[in-house]
């Protein structure tokens, strides 16, 4: 449809559709939606968002004629022995029906008004026509009759000329995944005798070991389809993310519980083979993504896009009986051959290393980072948590050393990002996720070797040590530098040391340093009585300090000698226990009655100000004059290495504040989701882990999280000036915390040290190993897991489905892309300003020219009305903000 005039044709017809006059389906008016369009960019530019709400909320039903018309010519595609055949059963028809499909979707998605409608509509159970109705333009399938055309048709037709067929929707799905597995279409042409739909594997791999072949032509038919899947998908973006977990997606829930293991597997393995052989290393030009476009990077996208949606999906509860298990995150869980995992852990490592790639390389700028490794991390994470077989693989064959340090990179280097804070967050469960494996800990004691090769966002600078003081300096540096915008996941952070600490020896110099310094400042009245929650983390961090005394006391001096010396921290935090925090609570008090008293006769402008002083944030004298051995830190704030700087503890931020001070990102649209990460849980021993039901899955999202509230370590809101601490509070948990064990370690060597030796670091650390400690309570090894609830899969589902928004509008350059403009709800989408010209935008007299035609044309006018051929959608770039 190159000409002009074609183009007015069809946008004319488009205008119909738009009309009071609800038009008959068997007009031959309805194939020129397949007929005319040569291209995608001819439906989604000429098929305007105005365009498509006008005729959703004037001519609903000529809509619902579209979408059966469009619907029953793919579907007597699929079903024609000739298909593909150019005369009689053209492959463009059934492509410009996927098309029309996946521009009108979301657009239906959006409306509130017509969820009944699309219920009805789509997943009900349908009746159609025994016999077809014969046109020009092929066989014409029928659907039952509206009511306004009952008593037309039921002069022609009899009841028993119609049968009962699968909902609409369903039909939809079926036809799709059999046109993905195509002869001559999506796939190769085989011999003609064998069946037109062959479900074979695409690509070697997992369950084959030779591909069937494939073209650039089939590519771009695959991903056309696997987009309109996505579509179909989508209602997700849609749905409240509170909502959204418990509420679940019909079109989802339809094909994650589809029962032909054939399909299924087939499936399964095309996506997950075609995203783990891409490889972006291959030959390429310097800079050459900045001239072409890599449409094979666009096709594996949507191939791990997909897979993720159908893999990490919580099938909904029904309302009686077990629910249905996921098929696909099933079969990936019954993964089990050594080769297979060699096959997933050597292509996504490759994924995850090429930005460390692009970082370091000699010119810069010459390569482009995949935009999807976030999407292979939640890959990764997937795989983990659903197959026990292959965590054990990857601490077995060290594997997980590359893992930890390619995960940190991401982690830390967009820790500063307002629109990575998701991405951060998954990356610290996934090494929580790690942690708990057995072996992991034991493994973390092997040399880190080529340190100085890695980009400059996570080397260590003069680094000699393991890797697990590669990760304890790491995770420092994630609670120290996040300036307040990670501390929802400091409690999975300090689960990390903790699952490690039992296990991890001979820690250097600069891990026991950072250990201390987290405890110097989360041991501070400040910090501790800042909200209800604070003390929990000091008292994870007692417990690994604990577990690696009791556990690896003899192969861990040095740590030992950081802890004599700052001594003095721990007996203060003993005194300030002994004593309830009285003390503390008695300073508190006096600052609010002397606030209370400066704002009677302070003026109304001030009193706001004074409110303040009642959220405890004064430092008492107990803990604060307190000398330090080394600096210490502010959490929230940068960290420093520099060891003679001035000791600086301040409160960390409430929640209430955190969420205020946030800069603005794609996030679901309630408070209590955004911060709903997977929930905590008590330390659980290694006996009692052992005593779990056969076969219940670790990281299980069936659970009920209500019978996790004795467990499971919440994070209540608190709010400036409504959280005021008490005794009968600090009694509920302040003679629980862990001291004894430190406690008893400084008093043994106090008296078995020579006083001589403690000033001298190597005299100190040499007297440490011949020295034996008695009397200690080892406690026993204890895994602190996680557990999903509803609201934290909201929150991991929003996340994904903002990867994908985001990657489309990318891949659109300005252009109108499938969700763009539409209103979601999942997440928050911000505009930007757009940029000027740049070096590698220079936007010069070719743009301009361009940018005037193309005004030109979208100004044109059919109907003698101001509508444009497109919407005015502007070409202000779009940037997408990931969940906060």
């Amino acid at each position: 449809m190159g000409a002009s005039d074609s183009k007015l044709v069809f946008k004319q017809g488009i205008f119909k559709l738009s009309e009071n006059k609800q038009i008959p389906a068997t007009d031959a008016y309805w194939a020129s939606f397949w007929e005319l369009p040569e291209s995608s960019d001819d439906v989604f530019s000429l098929f305007s968002p105005s365009d498509i709400r006008r005729i959703r909320d004037d001519s609903l039903r000529n809509l619902e004629t579209l979408i059966l018309a469009v619907t029953s010519r793919l579907y007597q595609l699929r079903h024609n022995p000739d298909f593909p055949n150019w005369d009689t059963a053209p492959e463009r028809h059934a492509l410009n029906c996927i098309r029309v499909l996946t521009r009108l979707l979301p657009y239906i998605y959006e409306a509130e008004y017509l969820e009944d409608w699309e219920d009805e509509f789509f997943w009900s159970t349908r009746r159609r026509l025994i016999k077809k109705e014969k046109t020009n333009h092929g066989d014409m399938v029928v659907d039952e009759p509206t009511a306004e055309e009952d008593n037309h048709t039921t002069q022609e037709h009899k009841p028993e000329d119609y049968e009962d067929v699968k909902p609409l929707g369903e039909e939809l799905i079926d036809t799709l995944v059999d046109l993905l597995f195509f002869n001559d279409f999506t796939i190769l042409r085989t011999e003609a005798d064998k069946p037109k739909v062959s479900y074979s594997i695409w690509q070697s791999g997992v369950g084959c070991n030779t591909a069937v072949g494939s073209s650039q032509d089939i590519e771009s038919r695959r991903m056309e389809i696997l987009r309109l899947l996505l579509t179909l998908s989508s209602k997700s973006m849609y749905t409240p993310a509170n909502i959204l977990p418990v509420q679940g997606v019909k079109a989802i829930t339809y094909l994650t519980t589809l029962e032909e293991k054939q399909i299924v597997l087939t499936l399964l393995c095309s996506l997950l083979n075609t995203a783990l052989k891409y490889n972006p290393a291959t030959w390429r030009v310097p800079y050459d993504h900045m001239v072409f476009k890599d449409t094979k990077q666009v096709f594996v996208t949507y191939c791990l896009q997909l897979l993720l949606v159908l893999v990490l999906y919580p099938v909904p509860d029904p309302a009686n009986g077990i629910p249905p298990k996921n098929s696909f995150r099933h079969f990936l869980g019954k993964l089990h051959r050594p080769q297979d995992f060699q096959f997933l852990v050597d292509g996504m490592t490759r994924i995850l290393n090429q930005p460390l790639q692009a970082t370091t390389s000699i010119l810069p700028g010459s390569q482009k980072s995949l935009t999807w490794a976030p999407e292979m991390i939640m890959l990764f994470w997937e795989v983990l948590q659903c197959n026990k077989r292959f965590r054990s693989f990857i601490v077995d064959t060290d594997r997980a050393h590359d893992f930890v340090v390619l995960i940190l990179f991401h982690a830390i280097s967009n820790r500063h990002d307002p629109s990575k804070q998701g991405i951060v967050r998954m990356c610290i469960f996934v090494l929580q996720t790690l942690s708990v494996e057995e072996g992991f800990g034991d493994r973390l004691n092997k040399m880190f070797q080529g340190q100085e090769t890695l980009p400059p966002a996570i080397r260590v600078p003069n680094f000699h040590g393991t890797y697990a003081d590669f990760l304890i300096i790491n995770i420092y540096t994630l609670i120290t530098s996040g300036k307040g915008k990670l501390d929802a996941i400091y409690p999975a952070l300090l689960a990390i040391v903790s699952n490690v600490a039992p296990h991890v020896s001979e820690l250097s110099g600069a891990a026991c340093s950072k250990l201390l310094q987290l405890f110097n400042t989360m041991s501070s009245p400040s910090f501790i009585l800042a909200n209800e929650t604070n003390h929990e983390l000091l008292r994870s961090l007692l417990e690994g300090m604990n577990a690696i005394i009791d556990h690896q006391y003899e192969s861990n001096p040095t740590f030992t000698y950081a802890v004599v010396r700052s001594q003095k921290r721990f007996h203060a935090l003993r005194d300030f226990i002994e004593e309830g925090g009285q003390s503390e609570l008695d300073n508190i008090a006096a600052a609010r009655k002397q606030a209370e008293e400066e704002t009677r006769i302070r003026s109304p402008l001030m009193r706001q100000s004074m409110e303040s002083m009642r959220s405890p944030t004064r430092r008492p004298p107990s803990l604060r004059d307190v000398p330090e051995e080394g600096g210490n830190f502010s959490i929230g704030e940068d960290d420093s290495d520099d060891e003679g700087t001035e000791t600086r503890s301040t409160p960390a931020p409430s929640i209430s504040s955190r969420n205020h001070s946030r800069a603005p990102s794609i996030a679901s649209i309630a408070e209590t989701v955004e911060d709903a990460v997977p929930l905590q849980l008590r330390g659980m021993s290694e006996k009692a882990r052992g005593k779990l039901p056969a076969g219940q899955d670790t990281f299980s999202r069936h659970s009920s999280s209500a019978s996790l509230s004795s467990l499971a370590i919440t994070t209540t809101q608190s709010y400036p000036g409504m959280f005021e601490p008490d005794f009968d509070w600090m009694l509920t948990w302040l003679p629980d915390l862990p001291m004894q064990t430190i406690l008893t370690l400084i008093d043994q060597l106090n008296t078995k040290l020579p006083p001589h030796v403690i000033g001298s670091a190597s005299a100190c650390i040499q007297a440490i190993r011949r020295t034996e400690i008695q009397d200690l309570e080892r406690s026993p090894v204890r895994v602190h897991l996680f557990e999903w609830s509803p609201l934290s899969l909201g929150w991991y589902e929003s996340l994904l489905w903002s990867f994908i928004f985001s990657f489309e509008v990318q891949t659109a350059k300005g252009g109108p892309g499938v969700w763009k403009g539409t209103q979601i709800r999942l997440f928050k989408v911000h505009e930007m300003a757009p940029q000027g010209p740049t070096f590698m935008a220079p936007q010069g007299a070719v743009d301009a020219v361009g940018s005037t035609l193309l005004s030109k044309m979208q100004g044109l006018n059919l109907r003698g009305l101001q509508q444009s051929v497109t919407e005015a959608i502007g070409n202000q770039p779009m940037r997408t903000r990931d969940m906060g």
